[in-house]
């Protein structure tokens, strides 16, 4: 960019003249780009999840190589390896990952479920994890749809498919009681409640607004 001292204007063309009055142009200093480089940081991120891929990698393979040598049973490198493939999921899903808040949300809360679920199934399967962790779990959801549907305001009938995918897995548990895996119910049926109460809510309240996202969801 070079300026015209005598017209007192700016030139933006590759020039050394002024188009008006012929004088010779001023250059000046080019501006910085003051734009944040998003491309550099992410690869800086990539980067820095590929070591820690790495290093999980190397440590799992080293306790593996050490439960070989005690004979004793891989229950400690499974559930090490279960934890760091579980903060490598987060990284790559929560971090990295180009889904909206609310997917990541139940993203990250399902990885953790299942990674309680994986720890209490080798340590004896209690079955904590599917009696207690798997119901709070969809509370957990629940209570951030409420969040997320007070915060987007102008858009709050959005969230309706996830509450909708809340009532289908908290009767899906159910499922599993009847499988005899699970041996507690009660945590369940407040789930179960909660989300049928949180969807009604939602329909009621929200009135014809929320009857036409239904009806543009289902075609109907």
């Amino acid at each position: 960019m070079s300026k015209c001292n005598n017209c007192r204007i700016e030139i933006l063309d590759e020039t050394e003249y002024c188009p008006l009055c012929h004088s010779v142009l001023e250059k000046t200093e080019e501006m910085e780009n003051t734009y944040p480089d998003i491309r550099m940081k992410s690869k800086l991120i990539l980067f820095l999840s590929n070591i820690y891929l790495f290093l999980a990698i190397a440590t799992e393979s080293i306790l593996i190589g050490y439960s070989i040598y005690r004979g004793d049973g891989f229950l400690e490198a499974i559930i090490t390896g279960a934890v760091l493939f579980y903060i490598y999921a987060l990284i790559r899903y929560a971090i990295m990952g180009k889904s909206n808040i609310r997917w990541k949300i139940l993203g990250v809360t399902m990885i953790t479920v299942g990674l309680l679920i994986v720890i209490d199934y080798f340590i004896g399967f209690t079955k904590w994890s599917v009696n207690y962790v798997l119901p709070t779990g969809i509370l957990v959801i629940d209570v951030w749809i409420i969040i997320l549907m007070i915060v987007n305001r102008k858009n709050w009938q959005s969230y309706m498919m996830m509450q909708l995918a809340m009532v289908l897995c908290s009767g899906g548990v159910f499922i599993a009681y009847w499988l005899h895996i699970m041996t507690t119910p009660v945590v369940a049926i407040v789930a179960l409640y909660a989300s049928i109460l949180l969807f009604l809510g939602t329909v009621i309240i929200g009135g014809r607004r929320a009857r036409m996202e239904l009806k543009r969801r289902f075609h109907i």
